[in-house]
């Protein structure tokens, strides 16, 4: 078995479990922050729903150079705008991912500045698994605590959330 016919059903129920989060959010995203350091929920939805995307990126490619000077992150404004987003992005990594050959995943990666600099290098499959998968799922569950803080019901990832727990224990006549 290829090693993409492996990663995709993964590849796929993660994107499933994002987008159920998405859905969540507000019409109207806000600029709220838990924290003065946290990242603000409409650049913090706008991340995850870039980083759907990233796998395209670690497997059209072997060098990404990032221009941190001039990178003007997705902000958006509304949850159709993350959906949308999300959505464009992850059909293109699953493409990416699904024309990935078994020899493409130990070929070297690297994240470089606009001066040549490398930021980090490693094998596709470790860019795939660290950079896109973990990096997005961290993301995600992040989001979750901020939609937990203002009173939004979340819905669960791997098994029911507490929201739908009750609605279960309702319907077991608990």
């Amino acid at each position: 078995m290829a090693i993409r016919d492996m990663l995709l059903p993964e590849f796929d129920e993660e994107m499933k479990n994002t987008r159920k989060l998405l859905e969540r959010l507000p019409d109207q995203l806000s600029d709220y922050k838990p924290h003065p350091k946290s990242m603000a929920m409409n650049r913090l939805a706008g991340h995850v729903a870039e980083l759907a995307g990233w796998a395209k990126e670690t497997f059209t490619r072997e060098v990404l150079e990032f221009d941190m000077d001039n990178y003007v992150p997705f902000e958006p404004k509304s949850r159709q705008e993350v959906l949308d987003a999300f959505d464009k992005n992850a059909k293109a990594g699953r493409e990416a991912l699904a024309a990935a050959k078994d020899e493409d995943f130990p070929v070297i990666w690297s994240l470089k500045d606009t001066k040549g600099n490398t930021i980090l290098s490693m094998p596709r499959a470790a860019c795939y698994r660290g950079m896109v998968m973990s990096h997005m799922i961290h993301h995600r569950a992040q989001l979750g605590v901020y939609l937990r803080l203002n009173e939004i019901e979340i819905p669960g990832m791997y098994g029911p959330s507490a929201d739908e727990m009750k609605f279960w224990q309702r319907a077991q006549g608990a």
